[in-house]
């Protein structure tokens, strides 16, 4: 037995799809998942992403974003 993804583009190919199933040829799984490919960590995909700064040096940049907009 093989398992493929398929993208219905049409409900014709999808009730194709159940005639083959009640033959007993396919069978249909309706899946919500994601596939396992988009499925990540996010804390490991943005790791490094911004630089370690002090708390000092972040609450000054705080502070003039903040004074940006009064």
């Amino acid at each position: 037995m093989q398992t493929i993804t398929l993208d219905i583009l049409d409900d014709n190919a999808l009730n194709l799809l159940r005639d083959l199933e009640a033959l007993k040829i396919i069978r249909i799984q309706n899946n919500k998942e994601k596939p396992k490919a988009l499925k990540t960590n996010l804390a490991a995909k943005f790791s490094g992403a911004m630089s370690k700064q002090s708390l000092v040096e972040i609450d000054k940049q705080l502070k003039e974003l903040r004074d940006d907009w009064d």
